[in-house]
Parts: structure tokens; C-alpha cells; sequence
């Protein structure tokens, strides 16, 4: 996911949220370049070799990175559930082949939560449980 297209989707959630007045101008709202870097760091490499190589790897760092990180002044949380989905849909894998999604909304609300009161340390653990959530 590309920092320009993701800036995009968060634009017209805004729109979508403050239409249905549940969102407000600071919103999506970057602080300094914080989100541009969490992507650069979902996507660093070492030695020429992608830091986190599979969709699964990546997808659950953005998550925990945003919700972590909090690199927009509201809505930290409903952004990266945003764009969860987006990046998984965008790269075809959020559905499994029965057609069930890989990860409903109430397990990602709850791995949010989850995330956003866990300790630190325990970063490990979450990026495990939620890329075997989310693996075929």
C-alpha cells in the first residue's frame, strides 16, 4: 500500500464518518509524517531482504504499528480497521475460499482493543495471533 492511495481511502472515510456525523476534522489528521513512516516501516528491508516478506506479516504490522504508534490525532483505530480490510481486499486475501471472510469485524475490533491495551513486549505474541488469523 502505497502512502498516496492510503491517504486517499483515509479521506474518504473521513468523508463517509463526518457525513454520518461520527468523525470530526482531526480525524485523519497525520501528526508530522508518523504514518508515512509506519508504512516505510511495514515495508523496510535489511541486507536487500523484506523485514517482513508475507501479506500476513505485513498486514499485521500496519495494524499493530497505527494502533501503537498513533500517527493521526483521532481515529487511530478506525483508520487501521479500515485499512486492514483494504489492504487484504486490494491483494485479494480476505476472503478464504468458501467465501468467509478471514477476519470478521467483531475479531478485528477485538484485536484492536487488544492491541491497544497490550504491553509492548507482548508485540510478538499479537503480530503471531494475528497473522495466523489471517493465514489460508
Amino acid at each position: 500500500m502505497e502512502y498516496d492511495q492510503a491517504k486517499v481511502v483515509i479521506q474518504q472515510i473521513k468523508k463517509d464518518l463526518i457525513f454520518k456525523k461520527e468523525g470530526s476534522d482531526l480525524f485523519g489528521q497525520e501528526v508530522e509524517e508518523r504514518f508515512q513512516a509506519v508504512l516505510g516501516s511495514v515495508y523496510q528491508t535489511f541486507n536487500r531482504k523484506e523485514v517482513y516478506p508475507s501479506l500476513e506479516e505485513k498486514t499485521s504490522h500496519l495494524l499493530y504499528f497505527i494502533i501503537k504508534d498513533h500517527p493521526f490525532i483521532d481515529g487511530n483505530k478506525r483508520i487501521v480497521s479500515f485499512l486492514f480490510v483494504y489492504f487484504l481486499d486490494k491483494n485479494n486475501y480476505l476472503y478464504r475460499p468458501s467465501g468467509e471472510k478471514k477476519i470478521n469485524d467483531n475479531a478485528l475490533t477485538a484485536l484492536s482493543l487488544l492491541t491497544a491495551v497490550s504491553d509492548p513486549k507482548e508485540k510478538d505474541i499479537l503480530i503471531k495471533i494475528i497473522t495466523n488469523l489471517i493465514g489460508d
